[in-house]
């Protein structure tokens, strides 16, 4: 079988990796083949600093350039490749403590989701945390276990869907184009692959539509700041006139469980921060002044008394910048062969915190589908077009089934986070003050949401499914 996943992000590179562990042998002496189209460079040993100076992509993981990923994220990981695992949370840091703060540094929340951190005797509990890391770090440790062969740098300018036959895709340079029996778009909510479900449309029915919030955020080195943030600890600083937040993004090379999703280790070297913020117009990445941003976000937060805040106006280096887009519900996710996972079918905003962690699961679920019944048709010697063609529709309509609830749900809850980050009037501000407190008064009732989010297991979901089918 011959499939092409379009983007090399962390959707993407997680989805090769998946379907190389799990397809079931070939019938025939042909293997299956697999490559990645990106439309950018994807060498694995250009650094971060390289890529500050580059176009912003998927790939070169600028956007954003700090992320969380779950528990539910994480266990897709060690299911993978336990090694893998292990690497991710060496190039980041434990977050088990969420912590809710005013603009003037008062504790108003502190919600442990995921369970108590390690007692510190000098062994990792049992209990899976959150990881706070930088993009780029999660997505080099995905992209160094895929062959230099498996990526292909070319522009895709069409995918076409076809209800017979291979499916196919042109490419912007005019070469020749290529055939496929599954692609899996994975290029990210403005995708081009989505358009290959709706043919009869000129132009994007669904196009991404921003929210009206911008972000901006970087890293600056924590050797100032080691005792103004708690150990473990994600910090969530709301105001009137926006939001701010900061994590420690690595751990102490001395540490000596450094690798584990279970252990609290002491900070390293780096510090990340956020800030999100009402703006009316979509800001342009790509026209990014720094100077102007850091006047403005300093501006902004001027007047903020949180010590760690001020600490971070004081060396700001504003290093990207991310407009806040959603993508409206598609009717589908798939059509004859080409698959949609990640924010090509379901962006989630950032104050989700599940963005990368619900890729992972749409990975291991539509792979999970995909390879069971290709299986069971290599069983009854179903190997021509039209039978693979049915496998796909098959896995695809069981993990769409599966996913969508969880993401819908995902994404209502996002929405209503996100409208503490937007300007608010004097009244609004310490009304929202007051029900965080509240929150902090009952803290197992308040990240009842959470621990649902990440006790998930997509894989135990898959098996649940597949077994009522049987």
């Amino acid at each position: 079988m011959k499939i092409v996943i379009i983007g090399a992000g962390v959707a993407g590179c997680a989805s090769y990796l998946l379907l190389k562990k799990h397809l079931p042998r070939p019938l025939s002496e042909e293997p299956h083949s697999i490559t990645i189209y990106e439309a950018y460079d994807t060498d694995k040993d250009t650094t971060y600093s390289d890529r500050e100076q580059g176009p912003t992509h998927s790939s070169t993981l600028v956007v954003g350039g700090g992320l969380g990923i779950g528990a539910n994220g994480l266990h897709v990981l060690r299911r993978l490749d336990e090694q893998l695992l292990f690497d991710i949370v060496r190039g980041g840091y434990v977050v088990p403590t969420m912590k809710m703060l005013t603009k003037n540094g008062t504790v108003l929340a502190r919600l442990q989701p995921t369970g108590s951190p390690s007692s510190g005797d000098g062994t990792p509990s049992q209990q899976m945390h959150m990881v706070a890391s930088s993009r780029h770090s999660v997505w080099r440790c995905l992209r160094t276990r895929i062959p230099d062969s498996a990526i292909v740098t070319k522009r895709i300018s069409e995918v076409i869907a076809k209800p017979e036959g291979r499916n196919i895709i042109t490419f912007a340079d005019g070469s020749p184009p290529v055939e496929a029996d599954l692609i899996i778009g994975a290029d990210g909510l403005k995708s081009l692959t989505k358009r290959a479900l709706f043919p009869e449309a000129k132009e994007d029915p669904f196009p991404p539509h921003y929210e009206g919030l911008a972000g901006v955020g970087g890293f600056i080195p924590s050797k100032d700041l080691k005792d103004l943030v708690e150990k473990g600890s994600m910090n969530f600083v709301f105001g009137g006139n926006g939001f701010f937040g900061y994590f420690f993004a690595d751990s102490a090379e001395s540490s000596p469980y450094r690798d584990s999703p279970c252990y609290v280790s002491e900070p390293g070297d780096k510090l990340a921060w956020w800030s999100s913020f009402t703006a009316e117009e979509c800001p342009d990445p790509k026209n990014l002044d720094v100077e102007v941003v850091s006047r403005q976000l300093r501006q902004r937060h001027g007047n903020w008394k949180d010590p760690v805040v001020r600490k971070v106006l004081e060396s700001i280096r504003v290093e990207n910048m991310y407009p806040t887009w959603s993508v409206p519900p598609l009717p589908t996710w798939e059509r004859d062969g080409v698959v949609l996972l990640g924010d090509a079918a379901h962006a989630l905003p950032p104050t989700s915190g599940q963005g990368s962690s619900q890729a992972l699961e749409d990975a291991e679920a539509f792979t999970l589908f995909f390879c069971h019944y290709l299986r069971e048709a290599y069983e009854t010697q179903q190997t021509d077009c039209a039978s693979r063609k049915q496998v796909i529709k098959k896995a695809a309509k069981q993990y769409m089934d599966l996913r969508l609830p969880r993401v819908t749900k995902l994404l209502e809850n996002a929405q209503r986070t996100q409208n503490s980050k937007r300007d608010m009037n004097i009244f609004q501000e310490y009304a929202m003050y007051f029900f965080m407190w509240i929150m902090g008064w009952f803290p197992r009732l308040s990240a009842k949401t959470f621990d649902d989010v990440f006790r998930y297991n997509v894989a135990e979901e898959v098996k649940n499914i597949l077994g009522k089918t049987r």
